[in-house]
């Protein structure tokens, strides 16, 4: 008779899910939920929600935005962007290389 391990669950039993980072449940959408129609481009405030710290705007995924409202929120800071309300890119982020090995500091090494 084959021995079995301790841990093992009966066939045909799923482990249970413990809420996770994929939980499988979506975030539910700010503007659906607040019944927002449109979203404003001079809105400030709300649009720094959906930008990263480098000045990225977000995924669906990360922002828990639906479709309609990330089309809406892309364009708004676009917008925001073109009129100066928001920045392109945010100077105060600490720059990383992200591994790279910056090429002129290792040539000017090897003279």
């Amino acid at each position: 008779m084959a021995k079995q391990r301790a841990g093992r669950e009966k066939p045909g039993r799923r482990r249970e899910k413990r809420g996770g980072p994929s939980s499988g449940r979506r975030k539910p959408c700010l503007h659906c939920k607040d019944k927002i129609d449109q979203v404003d481009y001079k809105d400030v405030a709300v649009l720094r929600k959906f930008i990263s710290e480098k000045g990225k705007i977000r995924s669906r995924r990360i922002s828990g935005a639906c479709r309609r409202h990330q089309s809406q929120i892309a364009r708004a800071v676009k917008r925001a962007r073109e009129l100066a309300l928001l920045p392109y890119v945010n100077e105060g982020a600490v720059e990383s290389t992200g591994g790279r090995r910056d090429r002129d500091r290792d040539r000017d090494r090897d003279r």
